[in-house]
């Protein structure tokens, strides 16, 4: 079970790598896999200035998005780790600032596909700045990391099937076109809900049926349109 308070509430690390290593002290973090890619892309280079990076908290990005603290993302990358392999295709819905599609960059290689959808414009701007800061700067270059301005509701459809799907933000119902775009034998990790969230893991077994189950419980911003994002009190 995830602990839903913030690891540490004082001296908040002041490097990446203390803050991993406080995520694998925990137990949050316990494949090398996803240490290593932790600490290659520094989520310093993914914080707007001004923010903590390195606290176990959730930042606001702007445009009413936020980052997710370091737990959750440690927690997804856990969870998807096996579907994250070498040559696999991810999908990272709600990219925001960039963090976890590069991350996804670095496990599945040059020879996959990390895709990154993000509705702002402006986010998507500044989240390939940021990957260009980073160790994920050279599959930038080479094609397998791209972000693009889309609707998260509605997937990427032009790089399905994904053996890994990730939304960062919370939907009232798991988007048929994001169940449709999951390969056999894929994953994926949304939260659902409106006042009250679960996050779930949706697995599409080989003949094509899915099964979900609660992992547990979360709370996110919405999965909504870019109008009610931006209007939103």
């Amino acid at each position: 079970m995830l602990m839903q308070h913030r690891l540490w509430s004082s001296g908040a690390s002041d490097k990446n790598t203390a803050m991993v290593e406080q995520l694998q002290r925990y137990g949050i973090v316990r494949s090398a896999k996803v240490a290593e890619v932790m600490q290659a892309i520094d989520r310093g280079l993914f914080v707007p200035s001004g923010g903590s990076p390195y606290y176990d908290s959730p930042m606001p990005i702007g445009y009413n998005a936020t980052i997710s603290a370091p737990h959750m993302h440690a927690a997804c990358l856990e969870l998807l780790e096996k579907n994250l392999q070498p040559g696999m295709r991810a999908l990272d819905v709600g990219s925001g600032t960039g963090y976890l599609t590069a991350c996804f960059a670095l496990m599945v290689g040059s020879e996959g596909r990390a895709v990154g959808v993000e509705h702002i414009p402006e986010l998507v701007a500044s989240s390939i700045e940021n990957v260009k800061k980073s160790a994920a700067a050279p599959q930038l270059n080479d094609g397998s990391l791209s972000i693009h301005v889309a609707d998260g509701r509605e997937g990427w459809p032009e790089l399905a099937p994904y053996d890994a799907i990730h939304v960062g933000a919370a939907a009232p119902k798991i988007p048929d076109a994001l169940t449709q775009q999951l390969k056999p034998g894929g994953r994926m990790v949304i939260p659902v809900g409106t006042v009250f969230q679960e996050l779930k893991v949706v697995d599409k077994k080989p003949d094509g049926s899915v099964s979900i189950r609660d992992e547990t419980s979360v709370r996110y911003v919405p999965l909504t349109s870019k109008d009610a994002q931006l209007h939103a009190n």
